[in-house]
């Protein structure tokens, strides 16, 4: 999925140079913290409000949901007209900070218990769909021409948790936004066909209600999706492919340190200190790769597990979990938003349909996978 040879532009020309962090261009505030938060309010609010809407358009659509109508809307206004430099420093930081914040919040849909107790039976195969689909984008993606990010994007997206997935891997990667909503649009297409697709598959197949639960679980990527095609199938279908879900999110961890100790690895051999570095081994010659295992963990990583085991010893009440579900989709929404208004249409255009072949091939390859290792550990 990640090598040395690929770039971070969208297809097989053009680099795109734009980054996640690099809203439309403006100075980083500077002076007392009070006057860098005022400098960030006005960039922060328009994407606030964008997110705001898009999440209107996600309960009238919940099957496109409030990211993904987020990051559409911030694109078509970044068509439309470029967000002034002003905006620049909030906008920075709703895509940067507020997204590794969400992730810390999915901790709290998390319990430790529930993932022991059902990942004895689902581990294999959640394990093996992604290793599959990981093996998949790197080798599909290489012989299609889509550059490194790009790829990474829709293969950890369509591999564990669409953009939940692609939320906490954009900062370790420092992906571009371009290629950030071309990987959050492609996965949401085929969400939106496994949802009309598998629960007729699963009754041509004759699947038992945790059969489908654990193929849904594990083969489709937005939460929304898992509910909405595993509750066609039925009840208890529903609820053990949210579980599956869930449980498959942990995987963003190692998935995460692995592409964080590769970029890290990658940054030093090449004389730089990797996405957002500074200081000494930032864009300097170094004496050769070497590697601080406790600094390629991200700090919202840290949190993850940390609300998660929150949530699991019950310091967290029943009652405050919807809320705190909402408030990480929103956050997502402000993120995904904030990458929108800072997409370089002419990357999304220069990356042509190859992404989205790539995306149909995982999805196959996902799909196929789940159903293999389920009849082969007699889970079917």
């Amino acid at each position: 999925m990640s090598d040395d040879s690929g770039s971070a532009n969208p297809g097989r020309s053009g680099r795109t140079t734009e980054r996640t962090a690099g809203a439309p261009a403006a100075p980083e505030p500077r002076g007392p913290w009070p006057r860098r938060l005022v400098d960030r309010l006005p960039g922060l609010a328009v994407a606030v409000a964008v997110a705001s809407v898009a999440t209107v358009m996600g309960g009238w659509f919940p099957l496109i949901g409030g990211p993904v109508a987020g990051v559409v809307i911030g694109v078509v206004l970044a068509a439309v007209r470029r967000p002034a430099a002003r905006l620049g420093p909030g906008i920075t930081t709703a895509s940067k900070f507020v997204l590794q914040l969400s992730v810390v919040l999915l901790g709290c849909q998390l319990s430790l218990t529930q993932v022991v107790r059902v990942g004895g039976s689902s581990l294999p195969v959640m394990l093996g769909s992604l290793v599959a689909c990981l093996a998949a984008a790197y080798f599909v993606g290489r012989r299609l021409g889509i550059g490194r990010d790009l790829r990474t994007l829709i293969g950890v997206g369509t591999g564990i948790c669409g953009a939940s997935a692609i939320a906490a891997v954009t900062p370790v990667i420092g992906a571009a936004s371009a290629e950030v909503a071309y990987a959050v649009s492609t996965i949401f297409l085929f969400n939106i066909a496994a949802v009309l697709v598998f629960p007729a598959l699963g009754h041509l197949l004759d699947m038992s209600q945790q059969a489908f639960g654990l193929f849904a679980g594990t083969a489709v990527n937005d939460t929304s999706s898992v509910v909405a095609a595993a509750a066609t199938y039925g009840d208890e279908a529903g609820q053990y492919a949210v579980v599956v879900k869930l449980t498959r999110t942990l995987l963003i961890i190692p998935i995460c340190l692995w592409l964080a100790a590769l970029t890290k690895r990658r940054a030093l051999a090449a004389g730089t200190g990797g996405p957002g570095a500074s200081g000494p081994g930032a864009g300097g010659p170094v004496d050769g790769p070497r590697l601080n295992v406790l600094k390629l963990v991200p700090w919202f990583l840290v949190g993850f597990l940390l609300t998660a085991l929150v949530n699991t010893l019950g310091l967290i009440p029943p009652r405050a979990h919807p809320g705190l579900t909402t408030l990480c989709v929103f956050m997502i929404t402000v993120a995904l938003s904030a990458i929108g208004l800072t997409t370089d249409l002419r990357g999304l255009r220069r990356a042509g349909p190859r992404p989205l072949l790539l995306g149909a091939c995982l999805w196959v390859v996902v799909s196929a996978t789940s159903l293999a290792l389920q009849y082969l550990t007699s889970s079917l």
